[in-house]
């Protein structure tokens, strides 16, 4: 066994009760989008559909990777 006290007897109420808090929180939007970003956004050119297809290619055999750094 090691002489390395465990790190979560270290962790103070404090921190504990900060991170319950936290784990409260949900990821999401903080706001809509403003008129002015939504008119940006469509003025922004499309997305080529060959970059697209390329894209999805990639993410989808990353996702059916077995282990870690396999290549098919």
């Amino acid at each position: 066994m090691s002489d390395v006290p465990d790190d979560e007897a270290n962790v103070s109420d404090s921190t504990r009760a900060a991170e319950a808090e936290d784990e409260q929180q949900h990821a999401g939007a903080d706001r809509p989008p403003t008129p002015e970003e939504e008119a940006a956004a469509e003025a922004l050119p499309r997305v080529d559909p060959e970059a697209a297809a390329s894209y999805k290619k990639a993410a989808e055999t990353g996702a059916h990777i077995a282990g870690e750094g396999q290549i098919s």
